[in-house]
């Protein structure tokens, strides 16, 4: 069985068939960089760009980056523009696409959810959670394999800032930091989430899993287990569309 999933992010727009019964894309992706302004119209126009060209005339299962309730109504916009804020986007989207069902997730939650059934964090019972780094700080919190939807942790307070404005990829791009000098700030900010949560298990995931020889080994201190996602920059693809086969 095969379900369109797209995932939107601050720097990009991508998406592809995916194959749910193997948990993989069917076919390579495409991504399109995503507008500047990030607005609800210029988004949609992307995602439509995406999905027309596999044309795709099928359900359609996208992330957002920020709090989705509902199923549809936007409620945060930390890296795309503040227009999104109570916005539905899964009527936007249907009718950008003409009418086709949609469904729409947060970011994080759908990277989680197929590294849960799939990844890296198949068959990992009690505290699980998956942390994106990207342009932001997504995450997604598991207990025994059920998702706590919307959790946000990448703007808890770590030493007087948000915390993904010091940790994310975007963040050690910006500031030109070496790899060991990003992975004292994650080492950091694991070190807070561990406190609160207690979690057997870190998943790193975002488009620096792939990297994660670059830098996990400076990581010291954490009693979970921290491991790169299996699925990489393509879980959320994958998730998004495990949802909208759930609808």
């Amino acid at each position: 069985m095969q379900i369109f999933g797209l995932d939107i992010g601050g720097s990009g727009i991508k998406g592809a068939p995916v194959d749910l019964d193997r948990g993989a894309l069917a076919e390579e992706r495409l991504k399109v960089l995503t507008p500047q302004p990030a607005t609800p119209d210029a988004v949609a126009d992307g995602v439509k760009q995406v999905v027309d060209h596999f044309g795709w005339t099928g359900p359609v299962g996208l992330t957002f980056p920020g709090v989705v309730t509902g199923g549809a109504t936007i409620r945060t916009a930390a890296n795309v523009d503040k227009s999104w804020i109570d916005t539905d986007a899964r009527a936007l989207f249907s009718e950008r696409l003409g009418g086709l069902p949609v469904t729409v997730v947060n970011d994080a939650d759908a990277a989680g959810v197929a590294e849960v059934a799939f990844g890296a964090g198949r068959d990992r019972a009690g505290t699980v959670i998956l942390l994106t780094f990207g342009t932001g700080i997504g995450s997604a919190l598991f207990v025994d394999g059920a998702l706590v939807p919307n959790t946000e942790l990448g703007h808890l307070e770590l030493h007087g800032h948000d915390a993904e404005k010091r940790a994310s990829s975007k963040a050690k791009e910006d500031g030109e930091l070496t790899w060991e000098h990003w992975a004292h700030r994650v080492q950091r900010y694991l070190a807070h989430v561990e406190m609160l949560f207690s979690p057997e298990l870190f998943i790193i995931g975002g488009g620096v899993s792939r990297k994660s020889q670059k830098f996990l080994h400076y990581i010291e201190g954490i009693k979970a287990d921290i491991v790169p996602a299996q699925l990489q920059n393509n879980a959320g693809i994958v998730g998004a569309a495990m949802r909208a086969a759930k609808e």
